[in-house]
């Protein structure tokens, strides 16, 4: 082989192109098969199947409460339970709604108005309470963060004798006021909105100082618009925990009239113990205000819980 031969191959060599470099490839060179794409549209499908068979988990319970209050009393009481009521019947729901032993509409009154207004305010004091924690600086407020956190670890049990006392001295008792009144200051609200008011950008709350506004202004007008999300998740917290309250409306209320309707409800059970048409009714009626409330506000559930930096 000549030495002109051999350089003339060298050359050739060097100018053709590395079909594994990252440059421009010859398309007369035979390039490698891509990989098979792997196939992903049947991982939505398995991931729909489970989300549903855990959704219908969920709410069997709620579906059997319903179907059950709609049957009659002897196929409720049935040992072999029926999902569909044969034949359905409103009867339970008149026979509460009717019975002048058990005034369930003014116990339903009674727990939405003190839910209403006990939610109202604890969102009123926990963002009053929150707002200078979060945003002024004195002496002390780290140690007043900390001990309004701390006191998350008591037991409510543990209070109830003092807040019976409180209430009895203030002549509270067997009235509306004694269940809004003494939970009307949360600890958790404040911790929760401390951490959204966090979240806020700051220089708009300097832009509306350097535009003449004080800090009341700022809060007022400012702050409180923006933290809608979590000012409505926390309000819906509150109202649910009240209205979930069985314990202590049973020690400050008497009269039947007085009633909430979760402490009502208990006397309806000890007095009907094997009318579960009349239970599932009630708790129908108990628990309808609470999945209407969660529906229409889940948004602002959601950005609230997620702004504010909490994990259920």
């Amino acid at each position: 082989m000549s030495a002109t031969q051999t350089s003339a191959d060298t050359k050739d060599s060097t100018r053709r192109p590395d079909p594994s470099s990252d440059g421009p490839r010859d398309p007369r060179v035979a390039q490698p098969a891509p990989p098979p794409a792997k196939s992903r549209g049947s991982r939505p499908v398995v991931r729909y199947v489970v989300l549903t068979v855990l959704a219908l988990l969920f709410i069997s319970p709620l579906i059997f409460m319903v179907v059950t209050s709609f049957k009659t009393p002897s196929e409720a009481a049935s040992s072999s339970p029926s999902w569909i009521p044969n034949p359905p019947t409103v009867q339970a729901y008149r026979s509460i709604l009717s019975s002048e032993g058990t005034p369930v509409l003014r116990w339903f009154a009674n727990s939405m108005i003190a839910a209403s207004a006990n939610a109202l305010l604890v969102v009123l004091t926990a963002a009053m309470a929150a707002y200078p924690l979060a945003r002024m600086n004195f002496r002390g407020k780290r140690i007043v963060f900390a001990v309004i956190v701390a006191t998350l670890f008591i037991p409510p049990v543990i209070l109830i004798i003092p807040n019976y006392l409180i209430v009895g001295d203030l002549k509270w008792l067997d009235t509306i006021v004694a269940v809004i009144v003494p939970t009307a200051a949360s600890a958790f609200g404040v911790f929760f909105l401390r951490q959204f008011f966090l979240s806020l950008p700051q220089e708009l709350e300097e832009a509306a100082m350097l535009d003449g506004a004080n800090l009341f202004q700022i809060f007022t007008r400012v702050v409180i618009p923006l933290s809608r999300p979590a000012l409505v998740t926390l309000l819906v917290l509150a109202f649910l925990t009240n209205w979930n309250d069985f314990l202590w409306p049973v020690y400050v209320l008497f009269s039947p009239e007085s009633q909430t309707l979760p402490a009502g409800l208990s006397t309806l059970q000890s007095a009907n113990n094997v009318r579960y048409d009349l239970l599932m009714a009630g708790a129908v009626i108990a628990s309808a205000p609470v999945l209407l409330l969660y529906l229409g506000a889940q948004r602002f559930i959601i950005e609230g819980v997620s702004r504010s930096g909490l994990k259920g």
